[in-house]
């Protein structure tokens, strides 16, 4: 089954096809109209400082729900769903070094994991569509270019890093639409950090994304950059933590919530 044939299937359906290994690729464009997450998870003992560094910095890392001590499982945003295997693809990270990916993380979890899930900017991506505002990954099947960037964001205990942004291009009359559609949405990162001029923010080759994968450019487009729940894994890299376990960059968690019921 190819990967758009999913984007009108509910979401419990395509975690189902996740936990049995059928999809293992990137969810941009899966389950249209709602909202989808990242995730991090660690060893309890550094919970209260995660917690804190996401409440200082909610632009890039706004938090939709935080799990019980110990549970893989949610009650709010995808009541029941496992955490350790509806993600089609996760990373661990061993004292700020990316180890190895895996699909299922079963065997990995402990007494004392914490999870957090943040909210993705592929939430909005249905909005901005909808208001004929091109999403230029999802036309060309890419995961969504994401880079570094220069922007601090403010420590919290271990926790210190810079800003990890997505880009995506928009035509020049359309940035005003694309502004006001994402501003709405401040739990899935809400209005663009940035726009045009990458160097300002100390992207220097903005067609080598640090994470994810190039997209065409075109005349007439400005490249548009939004806060992304990347960051903690930049965040784990420059703060290094002995365990962490987080979503590879674009292969998130699919909620049950839809993205209207995130609006303002």
């Amino acid at each position: 089954m190819k990967h758009e044939d999913y984007t009108n299937m509910a979401p419990g359906e395509v975690r189902a096809r996740i936990r049995d290994g059928f999809i293992t690729g990137q969810t941009s464009g899966m389950c249209a109209g709602y909202a989808q997450a990242n995730l991090v998870v660690l060893p309890g003992n550094l919970a209260y400082d995660f917690l804190l560094f996401a409440q200082r910095n909610p632009r890039s890392c706004p938090l939709l729900e935080v799990t019980d001590t110990g549970s893989r499982h949610l009650h709010e945003i995808a009541d029941g769903a496992d955490l350790a295997r509806e993600i089609p693809r996760y990373r661990i990270y061993r004292n700020g070094v990316l180890t190895e990916e895996r699909t299922d993380v079963s065997d990995l979890w402990q007494d004392d994991f914490v999870s957090f899930l943040i909210g993705c900017s592929f939430s909005f991506e249905a909005e901005l569509l909808d208001t004929n505002v091109p999403v230029r990954h999802i036309e060309e099947n890419r995961n969504v270019p994401m880079y570094r960037t220069s922007i601090p964001c403010t420590p919290a205990g271990v926790f210190h890093g810079n800003m990890v942004v997505s880009m995506r291009p928009i035509p020049y009359e359309l940035v005003p639409r694309a502004v006001q559609v994402t501003g709405a949405l401040p739990r899935v990162h809400g209005a663009p950090i940035h726009i045009g001029s990458p160097e300002t923010i100390g992207i220097t080759h903005l067609e080598q994304p640090d994470f994810g994968e190039m997209v065409t450019i075109r005349e007439g487009e400005v490249p548009v950059f939004w806060p992304c729940g990347v960051t903690p894994q930049n965040v784990v890299m420059e703060s290094k933590p002995s365990l962490a376990i987080t979503h590879a960059p674009g292969h998130m968690f699919i909620t049950d919530i839809r993205n209207t019921e995130l609006k303002y």
